[in-house]
């Protein structure tokens, strides 16, 4: 499974973004996928996953209420859309995958096998 990310970029405070991660090789439906971020500095933090079955979703405290996970229907494309951005959300942003159902497990990032190389997000003050 390879993943790839995309769509970072500068924005301003209060600014929107949505990040694209492309998702190729051997996939199904029983996949897990999910976003994290890390700072210069901090552990990678979990943000949300989606379980390709049913399009179950968690958050992580960080991404309630502002960001929102989504995949296209090919479940070939995996989305993050982030609204209200402030400085402390610059980081890189990492998509990852799993062959397993999500439950409180996708919250982990040693969880997952496969990662993107990221795309990075800096927010303007």
């Amino acid at each position: 499974v390879q993943l790839q990310a995309s769509g970072g970029g500068l924005v301003q405070n209060g600014g929107s973004l949505r990040l694209s991660c492309a998702v190729s090789g051997r996939t199904s439906s029983a996949y897990t996928l999910g976003w994290f971020r890390q700072g210069s500095g901090d552990r990678r933090e979990f943000l949300a996953y989606i379980s390709l079955s049913d399009g179950r979703t968690s958050y992580g405290d960080s991404a309630k209420d502002r960001f929102t996970i989504s995949r296209d229907n090919a479940m070939k494309t995996l989305y993050l859309q982030m609204n209200s951005l402030k400085p402390e959300d610059t980081a890189r942003y990492y998509c990852a995958a799993n062959d397993r159902y999500g439950s409180n497990w996708a919250r982990v990032s040693t969880s997952y096998d496969y990662w993107g190389q990221g795309t990075q997000v800096t927010v303007s003050s």
